[in-house]
């Protein structure tokens, strides 16, 4: 559905991204994982719209494209979730569920919100999902981070979202918390969505991806389907591989008595 093909961007002189390269297909989850710095915001935007790349092809659906910004990606079924998720805590869930794309009734003078539609399809959709709130006119805000992740989830499946970018889902929760986003975004997958999933844990990663892609300082350092790979192996190389066996190494010396 996305394919990235040594995609390079650059500010200047400085080099956010260079050379990555990624698929996501129907119904799997490409993961993409790196530090902080690592270069994963820039192939959000990039993904997004939100920015072009400089060097590299671009493709959706086979057909090399440049998407012109972010309203175009929507268009084109490319829903991104971002870690700040942009609610509005004071309003409800269902005023968050349709924000910026609310359902209208009557004409001139009589024209208004159909609030009653609203309602009953946030009910139905996060049902449809799994999700069962105690009730939609609560304000967003008084949701946990996991159910605010899911809301968010079930309002791009609803959109007609054909791929799913989430940005670091799991960053600010727990442990029952990731849990519970991460089984909603195995459901995004399940319902033939291709999902693109940053993240800096392997751990998360490694239940729910199909693909993994690890960024470092800007550059693609491993690409991997599930078959070839361990979690083992996959924590080893996101913690630095031979750097990290070298770090074991100086701190043995350094050690009282060494």
């Amino acid at each position: 559905m996305v394919a990235l093909d040594r995609v390079s961007k650059f500010y200047g002189n400085i080099r956010a991204l260079e050379g990555v390269s990624l698929e996501v297909h129907a119904g799997e989850i490409t993961c993409v994982l790196g530090d902080n710095g690592a270069g994963k915001s820039t192939l959000i935007k990039i993904i997004a719209g939100l920015h072009q790349h400089d060097s590299g092809t671009f493709s959706l659906d086979g057909e090399e494209t440049r998407l012109v910004n972010p309203r175009d990606a929507l268009d084109r079924g490319i829903a991104t979730v971002y870690q700040d998720l942009a609610v509005v805590p004071l309003m409800p869930v269902w005023r968050n569920f349709f924000l910026g794309s609310e359902p209208v009734k009557g004409a001139g003078p009589l024209r208004r919100l159909d609030v009653r539609k609203m309602r009953e399809t946030t009910r139905a959709e996060l049902l449809r999902m799994g999700i069962d709130l105690r009730d939609v006119d609560q304000p967003i805000g008084t949701l946990s981070g996991g159910e605010r992740q899911c809301v968010a989830i079930a309002r791009a499946v609803y959109f007609g979202a054909k791929v799913l970018v989430l940005d670091e889902p799991t960053a600010a929760l727990g442990v029952k918390q990731s849990g519970v986003v991460l089984k909603y975004v195995a459901a995004a997958r399940d319902a033939g969505l291709g999902v693109v999933l940053i993240t800096h844990n392997p751990h998360h990663a490694f239940l729910v991806g199909d693909r993994f892609v690890l960024l470092k300082r800007g550059t693609m350092t491993a690409s991997h389907t599930r078959e070839s790979v361990t979690l083992d192996e996959l924590t080893r190389q996101m913690a630095g591989g031979s750097e990290l066996d070298d770090l074991r190494h100086e701190l043995e010396r350094a050690a009282p008595g060494a």
